[in-house]
């Protein structure tokens, strides 16, 4: 499959992994920053693995499925423990990585 193929996911990839950078660093700002300590942990995870996938689209890597796969199962513990926390911040978060868990789950089958 083409770069142009994956486009869509790309830009998916990307707004996700932007929101987890924007959440990673607003916890660190939270008050109370150690019961932020496992969303700040899955926000980097979060968009460590969004940001390879992406890259590794862009490239035409072999390992679709398989990359796809991890990043759904990432993007969804972080939004499950995102959703957890009232922060607006915490909300989006969780919101985009559930849209991109989805769509990474599409691209693993």
């Amino acid at each position: 499959m083409s770069h142009e193929n994956y486009q869509s996911i790309i830009e998916t990839l990307h707004e996700c992994m932007s929101t987890c950078n924007h959440c990673y660093d607003a916890c660190l700002k939270e008050d109370n920053v150690k019961m932020m300590a496992q969303c700040i942990r899955l926000d980097r995870e979060c968009a460590d693995i969004c940001a390879y996938l992406e890259q590794a689209l862009g490239r035409g890597t072999p390992f679709v499925p398989e990359l796809a796969q991890v990043c759904a199962d990432i993007c969804e513990a972080c939004g499950t423990e995102c959703k957890k926390h009232d922060h607006d911040h915490c909300q989006k978060c969780a919101e985009v990585c559930f849209k991109c868990a989805e769509e990474c789950k599409k691209l693993a089958s």
